[in-house]
């Protein structure tokens, strides 16, 4: 996993354990919630789009959201060929957020949604050719 672009992020919310926590699960629910429609789909009609409150999200509703990551992946095929690239970002989402503190407010909503509105380009700059290969070993496409 590459995270080190997240040092190029001037914001100071970003350059904490949480707020990059908070990004990444933008980041990850974004691209799930694209997994879930097809590339060519529309976003606003994902199931897991229209449970997200954007602006309004707090750590408990996001940890909610976090915890359904599992049961997500086994309902929608386009998540299971990347399941274990979404597994590893989770991992790291969840590991950031526990050790922060605080709430999400207005700068942890906004990355939040920035990440959740860029999540497919963020998500393969994360994995790159590193997701490639990994896909490729466990026999994905």
């Amino acid at each position: 996993m590459k995270l080190d672009f997240l040092s190029d992020f001037e914001d100071p919310y970003l350059q904490s354990e949480r707020g990059k926590g908070v990004f990444l699960a933008g980041v990850l629910l974004g691209y799930m919630a694209r997994c879930q429609v097809g590339k060519e789909g529309d976003i606003k009609k994902a199931p897991l789009f229209k449970q997200i409150d954007f602006g309004r999200m707090d750590l408990k509703r996001l940890k909610r959201q976090l915890a359904r990551v599992p049961q997500l992946i086994s309902a929608y095929e386009g998540m299971q060929k990347h399941s274990y690239l979404i597994n590893r970002l989770a991992a790291e989402v969840g590991r950031l957020i526990l050790s922060g503190n605080g709430d999400l407010g207005i700068d942890g909503n906004f990355a939040f949604t920035v990440g959740f509105g860029n999540a497919a380009s963020y998500f393969w700059k994360i994995f790159g050719k590193e997701g490639k290969e990994e896909l490729d070993n466990e026999g994905g496409n």
